[in-house]
């Protein structure tokens, strides 16, 4: 991940431009260099690590889900949250996000499990960790991503208004802690993982709640449903 080989959106460079210079971002470009040289696969591929960043400019962002780790199996990855590319078995948890928004909508449950529909409509898709090591979960937190990640959330939080903030889950609720709930709105549910999705997640209302917020603001809903 050398600075030639970072394509970001503008809208982004402008905000987060400057982390790229700084010392942990320095030692995180060391990281993976040594893992590839080391002949570690890495997911999601180079093209795709700000992926969320650039399907949904900053100055379109309307809603914000934070996940946690790409999935670190072949061909899942692309840089967008519980997305995983087409053709991709469904992972449990988008299951239940799909079957959240099927009760909610009185919809059939979804089968395509690319999320970059919902990119496309001002959905940050944003993990807080932004690459793995295959097959290892959780093998590239705290390497400096984390730090990077904060500053996308801020950016959001200091240069947009009525965002809707989707937190599902204690490690996502922590990380959006410094979001200012007077400007913009947060939504809490557990976790969607078949561990935790019946202890709250399911039945949350989040989608149709989502968009209501921004309804009320004569903002554009998100079409949760359509392929």
């Amino acid at each position: 991940m050398s600075n030639d080989a970072i394509k970001l959106d503008p809208s982004w460079l402008a905000a987060v431009g400057g982390e790229f210079d700084k010392p942990y971002m320095q030692n995180l470009k060391q990281f993976l260099r040594e893992e590839k040289s080391n002949g570690q696969a890495i997911f999601p591929r180079g093209d795709h690590i700000f992926n969320a960043l650039n399907s949904t400019p900053l100055n379109q962002v309307r809603v914000v889900i934070i996940g946690q780790d790409p999935y670190h199996g072949r061909g899942q990855a692309h840089g967008l949250c519980f997305s995983v590319q087409e053709g991709v078995a469904l992972p449990p948890s988008l299951l239940n996000i799909y079957k959240e928004i099927a009760a909610e909508y009185n919809a059939p449950i979804q089968r395509a499990g690319d999320l970059t529909r919902w990119a496309k409509q001002g959905v940050l898709l944003l993990n807080a960790t932004l690459t793995v090591r295959e097959g290892q979960a959780g093998s590239h937190q705290n390497k400096g991503w984390e730090t990077f990640t904060d500053a996308v959330i801020r950016a959001v939080n200091d240069s947009r208004e009525h965002v809707v903030f989707l937190l599902w889950g204690a490690y996502a609720q922590k990380k959006g802690a410094v979001i200012d709930r007077s400007r913009h709105c947060v939504l809490e549910a557990p976790h969607p993982s078949p561990l935790s999705a019946h202890r709250g997640f399911l039945g949350c209302g989040h989608f149709m709640k989502a968009n209501a917020y921004l309804e009320g603001h004569a903002l554009q809903p998100i079409d949760w449903v359509g392929i």
